[in-house]
């Protein structure tokens, strides 16, 4: 059974949270805090698997608790549910929690958002990596770019084109932007998929505050030479899967969720290159050594490959399902049965695509990875063939074009 801990310090609110979840005790073991420190006392007398707190408690606001929570209890998913909306407050909270609710909510918001992060636990089966994924709020972005962007912040003639830009050459900024602005908080009347979007609705101090954060930025190690693959390389294979899913794919609705996932797939290698840099040579030596695909002696030597370690992250930060499958099943689309040319079918054909796939990442141009064949694209029943996806997309990349 699920444990989960609600922290409210108003009795009526945690007491509205019983009435209103007491069908989900059949599923779910619910604990209710009236303070930070009573919650902190739940937790060292048991584990839960997911804490929601308010944001404004006294002594001990929602912010403190969950930085505590980060640091001892790692495995713990962290939601914020507040009925404050401050761009300050807000940026407190983006280090250390991942996801945000407004308060009031409607029930099937709270337990839909519940539900779906205790149920990302059986995507990521390693207790060790979850916690390796709890431990971090956002990722930071590479350095490069972190330095591109805060020039552009401080050039008051910067557009708003020119920062989407940027950020959408970033994964992690990708994706820290786009959560905060789909989040309950900002009460946008419908999901945003584009960067530009984000930047335009979020505003520039708001992106600003995101991007220059210390909290966001301190956390790549000194020594980037000694990390076992190249940021600059990773961030411009996610470009080309991007790239080449709008070549593919005409209907911006589709291509805007593919995009965004294209954007994306990579950033579990963000995390896992930070946190298990050894784990991760060892997998790349396994591949080069017994001809396996990277993916599969990721799976050997770490329980999971990067592509559902990145799941699970975008998952918990409540990306929506759509992009948290294409990211999981991007290398093993035979594990989710597909008819229709949906996000996992352009991700994983405009990744087949590419050229020469996260090898170049590496530096190891003998590394494979799990990719679909030409046949898949009858199975989802795709708009075109392969020999005119190829056809398409050697018209941008003459060079970059692969033959599953």
């Amino acid at each position: 059974m699920k444990r989960i801990l609600f922290v409210d310090d108003e009795p009526q609110v945690l007491d509205g949270l019983r009435t209103r979840l007491r069908r989900m005790r059949v599923a779910w073991h619910m604990e209710f805090a009236g303070s930070g420190r009573d919650a902190i006392a739940l937790l060292e007398r048991s584990a839960f698997d997911v804490i929601v707190t308010d944001q404004r408690m006294p002594e001990m606001d929602g912010a403190t608790l969950l930085q505590i929570v980060l640091a001892r209890w790692p495995r713990t998913i962290r939601i914020v549910l507040s009925g404050y909306a401050e761009v300050e407050q807000t940026m407190r909270l983006v280090p250390v929690a991942h996801q945000y609710i407004s308060k009031p909510c409607d029930p099937a918001q709270l337990e839909n958002a519940i539900g779906r992060c205790v149920g990302l636990q059986e995507l990521l089966g390693s207790p060790v990596l979850r916690e390796v994924v709890g431990r971090w709020g956002p990722l930071p972005p590479a350095p490069a770019t972190y330095a591109k962007l805060q020039a552009a912040m401080n050039d008051e003639s910067c557009s708003v084109s020119q920062i989407a830009d940027l950020v959408a050459g970033d994964t992690i900024v990708t994706a820290k932007v786009l959560q905060l602005v789909n989040s309950s908080f900002f009460r946008v009347p419908r999901r945003i998929t584009t960067v530009e979007q984000a930047v335009g609705y979020l505003g520039l101090n708001t992106v600003r505050n995101l991007v220059i954060s210390a909290d966001v930025f301190s956390k790549w190690p000194v020594r980037l030479a000694e990390m076992p693959l190249s940021l600059e390389s990773l961030q411009g294979h996610a470009s080309q899967v991007a790239t080449i899913v709008a070549l593919l794919v005409r209907d911006p609705q589709k291509s805007n969720d593919a995009q965004l996932a294209a954007l994306l797939h990579d950033i579990g290698y963000l995390l896992l290159s930070h946190s298990c840099a050894e784990e991760l040579r060892a997998a790349v030596q396994l591949a080069v050594t017994e001809s396996l695909p990277m993916d599969e002696a990721e799976r050997r030597v770490l329980g999971a490959s990067h592509a559902e370690v990145g799941a699970y992250l975008l998952g918990i930060w409540g990306f929506p399902s759509s992009i948290v499958e294409a990211v999981a099943h991007h290398h093993s689309t035979h594990r989710v049965a597909q008819t229709d040319f949906d996000t996992l079918a352009l991700l994983s054909v405009a990744h087949a695509l590419a050229e020469g796939a996260e090898n170049h990442a590496f530096h190891d141009s003998r590394l494979g990875y799990s990719e679909v064949a030409a046949e898949y694209l009858e199975g989802v029943h795709a708009p075109f063939g392969w020999e005119e996806a190829k056809a398409r997309v050697s018209a941008v990349f003459p060079t970059g074009v692969q033959t599953p």
